[in-house]
């Protein structure tokens, strides 16, 4: 997957780049797998807005992925394409399975058209890229993503294009792994992964060069917190230009930028080994 840059043709092509998206080898979606996508404008099931900023946007169809492949242990699927799925930012790829049902899985790097992968509860298949099995079946120092956090429950970590953990030792009931983050945490030795690194690596790299494409996305401007009033903003108010004098927050006064927002009674905490972000100062270590 690579970057391409046009000749500054127009203000909103001259700061833009896109993805070549090499590759996909297939274009339209599977019909049997695809649902409806229903848009809730940042609003909740009263009606009010909250998450702002959201709105608008091309009409997508989800594709249904699957992200436990417990059921199909033991049988051989082979990909026959790769697509570009609107709703997330990796690439996925369709499988069918020797018993001719077919299903959506993450496309990782290296992953091709007729290319057999497989799903297994027990050491029975090699661990190579787009096989899923148990953390306790894979060699130490190699790359997983689409991590369990718990037994049973589908891939929760490491979904997004480019990311992946590294999976640093095993002991006892836990294996330790290193996320994209910096952050160090134990996992179930039961929990099932998937071999690789997730593709469309370069998608970070893009730049959208025109505000139109983020409302393409759905992504609506939003106003800055100092440039409201008083009243609408914990920021906002005061004669002339001003910052308000106090961290930043967002409109409900939680910490927006580097504060903690993680529950500090939640069970899975004893679990990391290293935090991404201090405790203290609220910094990356």
């Amino acid at each position: 997957m690579g970057i391409r840059v046009y000749k500054p043709t127009s203000p909103g092509r001259r700061n833009a780049s896109v993805l070549t998206r090499e590759e996909i080898t297939k274009q339209k979606p599977e019909k049997s797998l695809l649902a409806p996508l229903k848009k809730s404008g940042g609003r909740n099931n009263s009606g009010k807005i909250t998450v702002r900023g959201r709105g608008g946007g091309a009409k997508r169809r989800y594709r249904r992925i699957d992200f436990r492949r417990a059921d199909r242990d033991g049988v051989v699927g082979t990909i026959v394409g790769i697509e570009y799925d609107p709703n997330r930012t990796c690439n996925i790829a369709l499988i069918k399975y020797s018993d001719g049902v077919k299903r959506y899985m993450l496309a990782p790097v290296g992953l091709k058209d007729g290319q057999e992968v497989m799903s297994h509860s027990t050491e029975a298949i090699e661990p190579s890229v787009g096989n899923s099995m148990p953390l306790k079946f894979i060699p130490t120092g190699l790359n997983v993503h689409c991590v369990e956090l718990q037994p049973g429950k589908g891939g929760q970590m490491c979904r997004s294009a480019g990311s992946a953990a590294r999976l640093m030792n095993k002991e006892g009931k836990y294996a330790t792994l290193v996320l994209p983050s910096g952050e160090s945490r134990r996992v179930s030795v039961e929990c099932r992964a998937t071999v690789g690194q997730v593709g469309n690596t370069d998608h970070q790299n893009r730049r959208l060069g025109k505000a139109g494409i983020n409302r393409h996305l759905g992504r609506r401007p939003k106003t800055r917190g100092v440039a409201m009033s008083h009243d609408a903003h914990p920021l906002g108010g005061g004669e002339g230009r001003s910052k308000g004098g106090r961290a930043p927050v967002n409109k409900q006064g939680t910490p927006a930028k580097g504060g903690r927002t993680r529950d500090k009674n939640k069970p899975s905490s004893k679990l990391i080994i290293r935090r991404r972000v201090s405790k203290r100062y609220g910094q990356v270590k």
